[in-house]
């Protein structure tokens, strides 16, 4: 008798402490849910607009440090480096200047112009610009390369409002941002400054993409304090088309 006495009181007791104690979990069993189950918070630094089917995002980054791993994997690699400031050096630096050369034929450029090259790997398209007479150039990379390439990142540009009269980038299918990509360009750029990008249409780019572009339209509507000034077919080392912008009279 006195046995069953103490099981009929003990099992409310049990009962209210098990409730109490999954209660206090809850907090815990939140914070673990969306810890598994949400995406890195760091993955979500930069807003990111719905495209169409003309510019796609690639998938697999499962951070925004996951992404520039990415990309420094093939920014250090010591065989790419090695091309590209010895075979590469001489290749490309001609045909860089080339491109300039027709820009500043169409006003898009001039010598006295202060020019950003985006993206810029060793500085071969800054070493071009100062061939052709744009001595006030430099490049920017996730890696620098003194005295041509300046550390910075593409999608937080290190640099003050209204900096440059010129960008020229050939690396916009390596944003995983392009509408950031673009709007730091816009940033940087003075009023009735010009970005020309060097983009790939007719053909898919590298593993190291992060983007895929199918038409000039997506660019039109990413440039949003700018007008297109021209497009032209170009043979950019794998790249098939060239783009340029004014950025409008407004800061």
């Amino acid at each position: 008798m006195h046995v069953g006495m103490n099981i009929t009181l003990t099992k409310p007791f049990i009962l209210r402490y098990f409730l109490l104690s999954l209660i206090l979990s809850l907090p815990f069993f939140l914070f673990l849910f969306l810890h598994l189950f949400s995406p890195p918070q760091q993955y979500h630094r930069y807003a990111t607009t719905p495209y169409n089917n003309n510019l796609r995002i690639r998938p697999g980054y499962s951070s925004y440090d996951a992404y520039i791993q990415r990309q420094l994997n093939k920014t250090l690699n010591p065989r790419l480096r090695k091309i590209w400031t010895t075979r590469d050096w001489n290749r490309k630096i001609p045909v860089f200047a080339r491109f300039f050369e027709d820009l500043k034929g169409k006003k898009l450029l001039h010598t006295s112009s202060k020019a950003l090259c985006v993206g810029a790997r060793v500085g071969q398209e800054v070493e071009a610009l100062r061939r052709v007479g744009v001595s006030d150039s430099v490049g920017m990379d996730l890696v620098p390369y003194p005295p041509l390439v300046v550390h910075g990142d593409f999608h937080d540009q290190p640099f003050e409002n209204s900096t440059f009269d010129f960008e020229f980038s050939n690396v916009f299918d390596h944003a995983l941002y392009p509408e950031r990509f673009v709007a730091e360009i816009e940033r940087t750029l003075k009023p009735h400054g010009v970005c020309v990008l060097h983009v790939a249409l007719a053909r898919r780019a590298d593993k190291y993409s992060a983007n895929d572009l199918y038409s000039v339209e997506p660019l039109v509507g990413l440039f949003k304090r700018s007008v297109l000034v021209h497009v032209r077919g170009v043979n950019g080392f794998g790249l098939d088309t060239e783009v340029a912008f004014r950025k409008n009279t407004s800061r």
